[in-house]
């Protein structure tokens, strides 16, 4: 399976969680929803989960073995390091 398609969908500026992505693999099944956290100087990503009536949480989707996790979260983290560098760029030109 390859990841054919990182979309930033939501860039936070206050608090911990940074930004929500949407990623596709093999261009035929989209994954929306994850989360882009910053905690203590350190980047990872959260997938998409649902609340239980106990208050838990538990991921709705999720990588099965740590290499593919950490492709993944490579992915999404780069995704939005690119767009938060075009950001920086157009208010340098505005």
């Amino acid at each position: 399976m390859k990841i054919t398609d990182v979309k930033i969908r939501k860039i936070f500026t206050e608090g911990p969680m940074k930004a929500i992505a949407s990623v596709t693999f093999d261009n035929q099944l989209v994954v929306h929803d994850i989360k882009v956290i910053n905690a203590k100087d350190k980047y990872f990503i959260v997938m998409p989960s649902r609340k239980n009536p106990d208050d838990t949480y538990r991921d709705i989707v999720h990588p099965i073995n740590a290499e593919f996790r950490a492709l993944l979260e490579d992915a999404v983290k780069s995704a939005y390091e690119a767009e938060i560098e075009a950001l920086e760029n157009a208010e340098e030109t505005v």
